[in-house]
């Protein structure tokens, strides 16, 4: 009988390739790159890739006017980015390489119910190729992603049970396996009947789905605790009548035999039967005396036990973050939010804004900058903007969306501008605008051959990208195709686009008190110092296109 065999058929060429590519492989994640390929594999650089996939375009960004919110000039300005992802990634590499506080995703599970398109195709449950194709399709973001984010960096993306375990593998690979963790989500709140998700190959009802958090250096990241209402009911009671209610004794020292007089916070108390106890305590004596003359000290029923500390059960306490999250927010109450917001269903299985506030609120400082790229309806632009309410932080975000069935156009950006503005909900109430400022880019291309033109039009559209670069964006002199000066309080942005245009340019610059960043054309790395000898004012020269195409050269396939 003939042996029918897949590699039968195959050339030498292809059983050559295949040998190499199983060779590179050790451990992990293997799959069918070559029948997975995305149509954006044109500009990818791998060893797959045909010969007439050539890179024809670059990335770059141009600003929609009428789109921009502009509430408050003294906080930050958030962008929103309408486009395929990966092009905004790769810009955002230009942009904002190792200054990514925190990342969020929510990207498509892959269920096959035409929630993955791919190649301007849903991928439907019986594809074989499927699990690749969404692979394919998060390898590439993810490496961009990882990218972005700084040194104590963090990403968060959410899953279900489709492609859980193949994510976890590819983020293992591209983060490092000591940099990944696994946290649980239970999606369904209480009286939320009949919302967990019956799987056939399932005796049981799905309640929960999976976060995968990413670290850029694991031993550098630090969650903050969130203040909670303790849980465990039945461990309270009030066996001294305390009028502030029922409370748990909490351990606050070593015992004596684990205590050194030397060690941080040795010092003897005295019980109110007049017992002594010498030992290290977890706070200072000065803390210890506030909280006994406050009765936060139970020193137990006849006064003479071991000091503990009182946790009230009606009393927020710092709790750090657990790996399974229970409480903040589930599918049901997303949907009723949406549709309180915009009066309809407007998107299936949003996230709940209380899930997305948790994970900043444990993951981010009063200034950090929080990108979401599969932006969806806006969810984490909104938590952004309400953890800044709650603790008068000045959090940046960015969110990047494709206008999927209009989603960004007529979700997200009108979401965003409600949250900021204002909005009467769906019972007619009035709900108070948090204010804000947004700027709205869509991804524009430039050809990327290496030609005169082509590196000419990428610097004539480079001044937006530029601004967003140095977060500068007011534009005090415009002169077209020979310069533009922007200004952030005493901070300066010049684009030179015409080098014959510099001598003019220092005239202008002159009128402005402050410091500026320059950036002027240049076939090369180079930039023009003996021509700004004699600036009054300090600053800073740097090559455009070059700055700009090193980052993309290494990116994408020469």
């Amino acid at each position: 009988m003939a042996n029918n065999h897949k590699y039968d058929k195959y050339t030498r060429e292809e059983l050559v390739d295949e040998l190499e590519t199983l060779k590179k492989k050790k451990y992990g994640l293997v799959w069918d790159k070559k029948n997975s390929q995305e149509v954006l594999d044109a500009f990818v650089n791998w060893e797959n890739v045909p010969e007439n996939f050539v890179p024809k375009q670059f990335p770059v960004l141009k600003e929609v006017k009428n789109k921009e919110i502009d509430t408050d000039k003294d906080k930050p300005v958030n962008l929103l980015i309408e486009g395929d992802n990966y092009h905004s990634l790769a810009v955002l590499n230009f942009t904002h390489q190792n200054e990514i506080d925190v990342i969020y995703i929510d990207p498509p599970y892959n269920t096959g119910n035409k929630d993955f398109i791919y190649n301007d195709k849903f991928v439907d449950r019986d594809d074989p190729f499927r699990h690749s194709k969404w692979l394919s399709f998060m390898e590439k973001r993810l490496k961009l992603a990882k990218n972005l984010l700084s040194k104590d960096g963090v990403m968060f993306v959410s899953i279900d049970d489709n492609e859980q375990a193949q994510l976890k593998m590819l983020c293992d690979e591209i983060f490092g396996e000591k940099n990944t963790e696994l946290m649980v989500w239970k999606k369904v709140g209480e009286g939320d009947a009949g919302a967990g998700r019956m799987k056939i190959t399932y005796r049981f009802r799905v309640e929960h789905e999976y976060i995968i958090v990413c670290y850029s250096q694991k031993d550098r990241a630090r969650f903050s605790k969130t203040l909670e209402l303790p849980k465990f009911k039945n461990e309270y009671t009030n066996p001294d009548n305390d009028p502030r209610g029922p409370y748990k004794a909490g351990n606050m020292s070593r015992n004596e035999d684990n205590s050194s007089p030397e060690g941080k916070n040795y010092y003897t108390v005295v019980s109110p039967s007049g017992k002594k106890f010498s030992r290290q305590w977890h706070f200072d004596k000065q803390i210890f005396d506030k909280l006994n003359k406050d009765k936060r000290i139970y020193w137990g029923k006849n006064g003479d036990s071991v000091p503990a500390i009182k946790i009230f059960i009606n009393e927020l306490r710092p709790t750090t973050p657990v790996s399974i999250i229970e409480g903040k927010g589930s599918a049901t109450s997303a949907n009723k939010a949406l549709k309180e917001m915009f009066g309809d269903r407007v998107f299936d299985n949003p996230k709940p804004l209380e899930l997305i506030q948790y994970l900043l609120q444990i993951s981010t400082k009063p200034n950090s900058l929080v990108l979401d790229f599969f932006a969806g309806t806006g969810t984490t632009g909104q938590a952004v903007l309400e953890l800044n309410k709650n603790d008068k932080g000045s959090r940046k975000f960015i969110l990047g969306t494709n206008n999927e069935n209009g989603i960004c156009t007529e979700v997200c950006h009108p979401r965003i501008e409600k949250v900021v503005n204002g909005y009467k909900n769906a019972s007619d109430e009035n709900i108070s605008g948090l204010g804000g400022n947004l700027k709205y880019f869509k991804t524009d291309f430039v050809g990327s051959d290496s030609t005169d033109k082509n590196k000419r039009d990428l610097v004539n559209k480079s001044a937006e990208m530029i601004c967003i670069k140095e977060d500068i964006f007011d534009l005090v002199a415009d002169k077209g195709f020979d310069y533009k000066i922007y200004q952030k309080g005493k901070k300066f942005l010049g684009v030179i686009f015409d080098n014959d245009a510099i001598a003019e340019f220092k005239k202008e610059a002159e009128k402005y008190k402050g410091n500026f960043v320059v950036y002027c054309f240049s076939y090369t790395e180079a930039t023009p110092e003996k021509e700004f000898k004699g600036l009054k004012n300090k600053y800073v020269l740097k090559p455009i296109p070059a700055i700009i195409l090193k980052i993309y050269i290494e990116i994408f396939k020469k």
